[in-house]
């Protein structure tokens, strides 16, 4: 994408996710300011993202179609049906657009906007630093360079993945997107139990996050299975041993199963309501 040409972007709704889209996409020189322009209602929001970034913001959400090739919907789910009806018949039959509103299903985006080409996404919050997973599905009207777009910009935002089947991007919804919240109760839990074996707060924390990104990357770069890591470390009588029993007593792995799946029923929710709202119109 970059040895061609630089993008032309517009986003819809300049909140934190798409700053993150913004400031992975300039720095990896797929789009230029001047070829970047993004909406936001509040003036003083829209000042931040001039200085930070040097892009062209505007008010008006249409203002940010312009003549761009991708065009990014960040908004909130209950955002997004008002949104929607500004946009229908605005957008160009060249123009993808890429949504990253979660539970909106293509269905959804395509009979909203009235328009064919649609991909959507789902990011998590490691995308802040471009260390995020996107899983994304396209809708059957992409064409090759669209999908090229799609994956150029998604890529901003750290690693990716473009599955055939749009029921993917509500699991990742569950399992990838929302994996984040699951991480931090588990860093929050164990700091919390350092503090009560005596350690200061701080260096709890510090132990617990570099244990846990050290065991990510450890896991990441073996490619061993996650119970070959865990049998490794794991001696007969021994503390890992010890604590591994305390963890199955008190059904970790169904706790966490039954976590992933009311997030993926919600996501189903958020869906089926969209959808609703579009066919009421």
């Amino acid at each position: 994408m970059t040895a061609r040409r630089p993008m032309r972007v517009g986003i819809i709704g300049a909140g934190v996710m798409a700053e993150a889209m913004i400031a992975g996409l300039l720095a990896n020189r797929a789009v230029t300011p001047e070829l970047l322009a993004a909406s936001h209602p509040r003036s003083d929001r829209r000042n931040v993202l001039a200085e930070r970034h040097g892009i062209r913001p505007v008010a008006a959400n249409r203002d940010a179609l312009g003549d761009a090739e991708i065009v990014v919907l960040a908004v909130k789910p209950q955002m997004l049906t008002r949104v929607m009806r500004e946009l229908r018949g605005r957008i160009g039959s060249e123009q993808v657009v890429l949504s990253i509103v979660a539970g909106a299903t293509l269905r959804t985006m395509v009979d909203g906007l009235q328009h064919a080409a649609v991909v959507r996404a789902m990011p998590n919050t490691p995308s802040q630093i471009r260390r995020g997973m996107t899983v994304w599905s396209a809708s059957d009207a992409c064409t090759a360079r669209q999908r090229d777009l799609a994956r150029a910009a998604l890529r901003s935002l750290g690693d990716e993945r473009e599955v055939a089947d749009e029921s993917f991007v509500a699991m990742a919804t569950a399992l990838s997107g929302t994996g984040p919240t699951y991480l931090f109760a588990v860093m929050e839990a164990l700091i919390d139990a350092g503090v009560h074996l005596g350690f200061p707060r701080e260096l709890a924390h510090d132990l617990v996050v570099a244990t846990l990104v050290g065991s990510a990357e450890y896991a990441l770069q073996s490619e061993l299975h996650p119970a070959q890591l865990r049998n490794a470390v794991t001696s007969p009588g021994g503390t890992s041993a010890a604590a591994i029993y305390e963890l199955e007593k008190g059904r970790i792995r169904t706790v966490f199963s039954d976590a992933v799946w009311a997030a993926y029923r919600r996501t189903l929710e958020l869906g089926e309501r969209l959808e609703a709202e579009v066919d009421r119109e």
